[in-house]
């Protein structure tokens, strides 16, 4: 199996599994007792969510890490390039030093 066609059926999968959950819950209002989700029906929803969340994760955190080592093996000879989250971070905690600001002593 082609890795697209993997990672198609893994968004596919949760998507629907997440529109599922959404209409499960939503079909619970309308259910005797009105207006009362059951827990198991929230159980579902829950399971969707983390399902849904994962694989959306998943999927970019691993094309992000496939992207990284591709770069590393084409650039060996380069300084390695900083990742996403290091470029994004200041030296300053996480604060960008802005020009016009200056430390008084």
């Amino acid at each position: 199996m082609k890795k697209q066609v993997k990672d198609n059926i893994a968004v596919i999968s949760a998507v629907v599994l997440l529109t599922f959950g959404i209409c499960l819950t939503v079909a619970g209002f309308f259910v005797p007792p009105l207006g009362i989700i059951d827990n198991s029906v929230l159980w579902v929803l829950g399971q969707s969510l983390i399902y849904s969340g994962s694989m959306f994760g998943l999927t970019v955190y691993v094309k992000n890490q496939i992207a990284d080592i591709h770069w590393q093996v084409t650039h060996s000879n380069e300084p390695r390039r900083p990742s996403t989250a290091q470029s994004q971070q200041s030296n300053n905690n996480g604060y960008a030093e802005s020009e016009d600001y200056q430390e008084e002593d």
